[in-house]
């Protein structure tokens, strides 16, 4: 095992583990996990599944969100005592969108020897056929539960010209796609579910169009990485509104059915365009045909 002795301490390797397919994983990761003292895992159940179908046999312990404060002192004790840890979460890379982060803080502060052992990553898996750009790219990982947090994420992001990048569950998918269309306006992107797995696939499309494959199915399945258009200069054009769509905002003002900002919704979606410049834009006529 490679171990840099430069202390009477332990090594931590961080190692990055199969997103599905479970021979994404290299040779190196497998001499690692056979050789620690400790494998820390974010599901030990799970890892326990690739130990056996590489005939590895060692002693794991559950490394997860619910006990990652409280189980990082522990392992740092078995670090400081000079025993090898390796992480490794359910899919991928630890601490990116996974358990990990503060274990590798705190082996910083205590000068543990922090060794990387590279592999599958859902981020480069899925831009490598995407067919976005690829010189410049935003990771924002998973965006908030809550509409408001996550309305004012997507604002943050809504300037960036650089591809965007976002994880989510296939339970939420379809909201944040809604979410993305009303703040971003109906940008191009790409869906990438269940990827290096049996079932993998890649959904190409402006966000409502991708949103209306999924609504036509029963179910959804797998976690989800949604790759998004960055902002391009030419974008701005789409933030003309043009005289058939204040003809259309008058006509539902008139009706007053809906508030301003149900209506701005409604019509931002419809057109693709920017649900603020829709309710800046009814609040002036509004405005106009009351005085």
């Amino acid at each position: 095992m490679e171990i840099n002795k430069k202390t009477d301490k332990g090594d931590l390797f961080v190692v990055a583990t199969p997103i599905g397919n479970m021979e994404d994983i290299t040779l190196r990761a497998l001499k690692i996990l056979e050789k620690v003292d400790i494998i820390a895992a974010e599901d030990t159940r799970h890892t326990g599944k690739l130990l056996n179908r590489y005939n590895i046999k060692n002693n794991l312990v559950s490394y997860h969100e619910h006990n990652e404060t409280e189980r990082s002192i522990y392992l740092l004790e078995k670090l400081n005592k000079g025993e090898s840890i390796a992480i490794v979460t359910d899919a991928g890379t630890p601490s990116v969108s996974d358990p990990g982060y503060r274990l590798i803080k705190k082996a910083i502060e205590n000068r543990i020897n922090i060794i990387p052992i590279p592999g599958v990553s859902a981020v480069t898996t899925a831009i490598s056929v995407a067919g976005l750009p690829t010189d410049s790219f935003i990771f924002a990982g998973f965006l908030s539960r809550k509409k408001a947090k996550r309305i004012r994420q997507l604002k943050a992001l809504s300037m960036e010209r650089s591809t965007i990048i976002l994880y989510e569950s296939p339970r939420r998918i379809i909201k944040l796609m809604e979410d993305i269309t009303e703040v971003m306006g109906n940008r191009y992107g790409v869906l990438a579910r269940e990827m290096t797995k049996i079932h993998e696939e890649f959904i190409r499309g402006t966000m409502s169009e991708i949103s209306y494959t999924l609504k036509e199915r029963q179910s959804i399945k797998g976690e989800c990485t949604l790759l998004i258009t960055g902002f391009l200069p030419t974008m701005q054009e789409k933030t003309n509104i043009d005289e058939s769509v204040r003809d259309e905002i008058r006509q539902k003002l008139d009706e007053a059915e809906s508030s301003i900002s149900n209506i701005s919704k409604v019509i931002a979606k419809k057109y693709g365009l920017l649900r603020q410049n829709i309710y800046n834009e009814a609040l002036r006529i509004k405005k106009h045909e009351d005085s």
